[in-house]
């Protein structure tokens, strides 16, 4: 029996993090020339990434007392872009549990 590897490590990475993914399993992403490797890379720490969204939260979070006027706002841009997204999927959550509760409640009110 194999050992099954959940999130393989990136050569370079010292925290043995795998790098962030938004895509498909499956799917390809872009590369660079070398084949396979992600095209962005943090400059403090050289942690790729496969999004340049994703090295711009990960400066903001991590290297933020090191960042310029303008390493700044765009990772400012980046987290306002994620907190967007969060907010989507919470609203869609929402609506989905009402309409599933309505649901229910109709259903009960003719069996019962």
């Amino acid at each position: 029996m194999q050992p099954v590897v959940v999130a393989p490590t990136v050569p370079g990475d010292p925290r043995g993090h795998a790098p962030a993914v938004d895509s498909a399993p499956g799917e390809r992403f872009e590369s660079d020339a070398r084949g396979g490797q992600p095209t962005v890379r943090c400059p403090y720490c050289d942690r790729p990434f496969r999004r340049t969204r994703y090295e711009s939260l990960h400066r903001g979070l991590e290297h933020s007392g090191r960042l310029s006027d303008r390493e700044r706002a765009a990772a400012e841009r980046a987290a306002r872009t994620e907190q967007a997204a969060y907010r989507r999927v919470r609203l869609y959550a929402l609506a989905t549990l009402v309409s599933l509760y309505f649901g229910l409640l109709i259903v009960a009110a003719f069996v019962v």
